[in-house]
């Protein structure tokens, strides 16, 4: 999959839901790129990778799914520390 519209997917999750604040810092993603095929796997470059509340990880998948046709499919998520 591009990064482009998965960059444009996640622009718009967030636009719609931001992300909680984590240590009394905001929380951002800064892009997304797509590394695996079996199982499609995702990273996300954040400010800290900790802070990402499970509810929210659920709430990306669920768009990923929705959005790209994963519906039957495990994906897998990876949050790394944006350098």
């Amino acid at each position: 999959m591009d990064t482009s519209p998965l960059n444009d997917l996640v622009e718009r999750s967030v636009r719609k839901n931001p992300m909680a604040r984590f240590q009394n810092r905001s929380m951002s993603i800064s892009y997304a790129t797509q590394t695996g095929i079996k199982p499609p796997t995702f990273i996300f470059f954040v400010p800290h990778a900790k802070g990402v509340h499970f509810s929210y990880e659920r709430y990306l998948m669920n768009a990923i799914r929705s959005e790209f046709g994963f519906d039957k499919v495990p994906i897998k998520l990876i949050f790394r520390k944006k350098r």
